[in-house]
């Protein structure tokens, strides 16, 4: 699952360490999926001793099972919750991650997904807050389907800037989608998702889009990608960092037409697309330093806009 280290303008926990918080996201990643899956296969084994087996009872087999569970572990989870009441409150652990079986998952997949789904959860409060200051994201962005799909469908490794705004000379700058992999950066575009809707590429400030419901206009992609890689180029360059950087326009669902496309524009349409995933998803490189330092830099340049928690406040005050 693809690390989101900047959303927006919201404050990011990777803005206070880029160089320690993805490789401490890939370990609690995986601890809590062992743990989760080794809880499911516990369960099923369990079940699998104790259920009925007649087959009057075949429809049943879910809300039974669900019984089940809920006695077998009912115990357990009391004298885990009384072993955690007596420890110390930590402010840190409102950042670790535990996933929960909220239901039983028929198969490993469907088990997958419910951790994946909990996990994206917790990478937007790790995305729009710290132990100190927290922001209030837009709970749009919690049922935005690129973002989801960006997180739970890319590497461990991959870092993600999310529309962040970056400042420069005092001036918000606001971006689309920016992807640090361990071997370059990429600027992204996202066009809609409507199946099989075709877009007419070219170098005017507009592009037309053909779908079942007609024709239209949409601003042409390009300029905000070019206004993205110059920005980022400037950087990289200020700060002496070699790393490729690319530029492309996505359209998982439909097609694009643009036979006088600039080279160094990548376009990833239907037909394109899933080739160009497969050697993302397929690339094995560890975190690099060049990329934890790409992201330290880009991360530096964007706005935050948070406040402190009511906690610390309070906590601040008694001390005075």
């Amino acid at each position: 699952m693809g690390q989101l280290i900047k959303l927006q303008d919201y404050i990011s926990r990777y803005e206070m360490d880029p160089f320690r918080y993805p490789a401490q996201y890939a370990r609690l990643k995986k601890q809590q999926w062992d743990k989760l899956k080794d809880r499911w296969e516990n369960r099923e084994e369990q079940i699998q001793l104790v259920s009925p087996i007649g087959n009057e009872h075949v429809e049943n087999k879910r809300s039974t099972s669900t019984n089940i569970i809920r006695r077998l572990f009912k115990k357990g989870k009391m004298e885990e919750e009384e072993t955690v009441a007596k420890q110390p409150i930590n402010k840190e652990s409102l950042f670790q991650f535990m996933p929960e079986l909220t239901y039983y998952p028929d198969s490993m997949d469907e088990l997958k997904q419910l951790f994946l789904d909990q996990l994206f959860s917790f990478q937007m409060k790790w995305a729009s807050s710290t132990i100190v200051e927290k922001s209030f994201p837009d709970q749009r962005y919690y049922r935005n389907e690129n973002l989801k799909y960006l997180l739970q469908r890319f590497p461990d490794t991959f870092l993600f800037l999310y529309e962040p705004i970056f400042l420069l000379k005092k001036a918000p700058i606001e971006m689309e989608v920016i992807l640090i992999s361990p071997t370059e950066v990429w600027c992204l575009s996202f066009l809609d998702q409507e199946k099989d809707a075709v877009y007419l590429g070219s170098n005017e400030k507009f592009w037309i889009k053909r779908s079942i419901g007609g024709e239209s206009k949409i601003l042409n992609p390009v300029i905000a990608l070019n206004r993205m890689s110059k920005i980022i180029k400037q950087l990289l360059n200020k700060y002496q960092l070699d790393i490729p950087l690319k530029k492309a326009v996505i359209c998982r669902d439909g097609y694009i037409d643009f036979p006088n496309a600039p080279a160094d524009l990548v376009l990833l349409e239907k037909r394109s697309y899933p080739t160009w995933f497969q050697q993302q998803r397929k690339l094995q490189s560890p975190l690099k330093h060049v990329q934890l330092k790409t992201a330290k830099i880009l991360l530096d340049y964007c706005q935050t806009t948070c406040s402190r928690r009511p906690e610390w406040v309070e906590q601040e005050g008694n001390e005075e």
